[in-house]
């Protein structure tokens, strides 16, 4: 029973970071770090998945040092993750009243606390895989440009 619980609890797993990161391809998000994430995770169970995952940690891998080889993509990464926080707390105070005041956010949908968190999670997921990705790749990315 353990064994199928296992199995079934890493399906759901992988397959959620897999449509999480294909949908973060078209929406502001890392893609393809949580699509090889989702693999990782299915690898552990399907040979099919265990094979793909090598060619997508050497795309993602190769995008992110791309996203770090100059400071403006940097600056405006972390632009946009701020920003993406910023909408999140919007979202967020869309739930809050004030007597007399009224809603401190406009009237949107979805909105509150559980939406607004959400997204402002996500702006911080969005800063800290820059930040690992300047670590990790920026010095190898400079010597590159320089190189060609």
């Amino acid at each position: 029973m353990q064994k199928h619980l296992r199995k079934t609890l890493l399906t759901v797993l992988g397959w959620f970071l897999v449509v999480a990161g294909v949908a973060a391809l078209v929406l502001p998000g890392p893609g393809l770090l949580l699509l090889l994430a989702g693999l990782v995770v299915l690898s552990q169970e399907y040979e099919w998945a265990e094979r793909r995952v090598e060619p997508v940690k050497d795309k993602a891998f190769e995008v992110a040092k791309a996203g770090v080889s100059t400071m403006p993509r940097i600056l405006m990464s972390g632009l946009g993750a701020l920003c993406v926080i910023a909408v999140g707390v919007v979202w967020w105070l869309n739930d809050i009243e004030i007597p007399e005041v009224g809603p401190l956010g406009p009237e949107l949908p979805f909105g509150g606390w559980a939406t607004g968190s959400g997204i402002v999670l996500s702006g911080f997921v969005a800063l800290g895989l820059l930040i690992y990705s300047v670590k990790r790749w920026r010095p190898e990315a400079k010597a590159e440009r320089k190189g060609s």
